[in-house]
């Protein structure tokens, strides 16, 4: 799923065609939080790359992370950029501890390898 409002594309990581979890993690959390988020995606859509701190920090092998903070409670969407200027967007959780869980980078580095294999096999399947 595509949502575009500036140069750049914010798309969220499928599984399949009708399962999206990080966009189903998105919709579920409460008004404040998606209202955060969103407004970093309008960021994003805006200023592409040049966003950075305090709304986004680089993270490992070309990810990066969305940080919010409600009340207590600390977010992070993982995702990374990709050519024609979209941002994919990989993992949302809560965050517990002071660093990123290993878990957490490891499932997105996963989502990130697979989003690629599904693109090249839908190249390949147009060509």
């Amino acid at each position: 799923m595509l949502i575009a409002v500036g140069e750049w594309k914010i798309e969220f990581y499928q599984i399949s065609e009708d399962n999206s979890p990080v966009l189903d993690w998105f919709k579920g959390q409460e008004p404040k939080v998606k209202a955060k988020i969103g407004r970093i995606f309008d960021l994003l859509e805006e200023q592409g790359i040049a966003v950075g701190m305090p709304y986004v920090k680089p993270l490992e092998e070309k990810l990066y992370e969305i940080r919010i903070e409600q009340n207590t409670n600390i977010y992070r969407v993982i995702y990374f950029a990709w050519t024609g200027k979209q941002f994919i967007m990989l993992h949302g959780f809560q965050k517990k501890t002071h660093k990123t869980p290993k878990k957490d980078l490891k499932l997105a580095l996963e989502r990130m390898k697979d989003f690629l294999i599904q693109h090249d096999a839908k190249q390949e399947e147009n060509s």
